[in-house]
């Protein structure tokens, strides 16, 4: 004989599918934040490599000047304004000899900038006969050429 169902059975089920349901938003949900954050993420590791390829691209123009308007007669100064942050991160400036990296095969000199809080590095090429030293954080650089350092180009933290 078939027992029919009873009151009791009817209230476990409607207990039993809100649990689930309340189960499987929730890991929806949990899906959706974890795969936003990783995007928010990316996007902002692209951030800081585009503002650090344009800042560098601008102090490379700037380290040329100062290199065309240098002789093995003068020494030149040359302070230059730049962000302090690339996508809400400080980032550092090297000046480097025979750079290797990305389309770089060692020939080359470069900047390398690299941002603290984000996974981005960028190597911007320099076109100088002269010889390269220094680093720097973002914000105010001194670029000096100086006769009396070999001919060196060199870059400072401003004041």
């Amino acid at each position: 004989m078939i027992n029919p169902r009873s009151d009791g059975d009817r209230a476990v089920s409607i207990s039993v599918t809100h649990v689930l349901t309340i189960g499987i938003t929730t890991i929806l949900i949990a899906m959706l934040l974890t795969s936003a954050s990783t995007m928010l993420e990316t996007e902002s590791d692209h951030s800081a490599e585009t503002s650090l390829e344009t800042i560098g691209e601008r102090l490379a123009d700037e380290i040329g000047n100062v290199d065309q308007i240098a002789d093995e007669n003068t020494t030149v100064n040359a302070t230059v304004n730049h962000p302090r942050r690339a996508a809400s991160s400080r980032y550092m400036v090297e000046l480097r000899e025979g750079c290797t990296g990305p389309l770089l095969d060692g020939s080359t000199d470069c900047l390398k900038l690299t941002a603290h809080s984000a996974d981005a590095v960028v190597y911007v090429p320099i076109e100088t006969d002269a010889g390269l030293e220094g680093e720097a954080t973002g914000g105010t650089i001194e670029i000096q050429y100086n006769r009396n350092n070999n001919g060196n180009i060199s870059i400072t933290e401003g004041s």
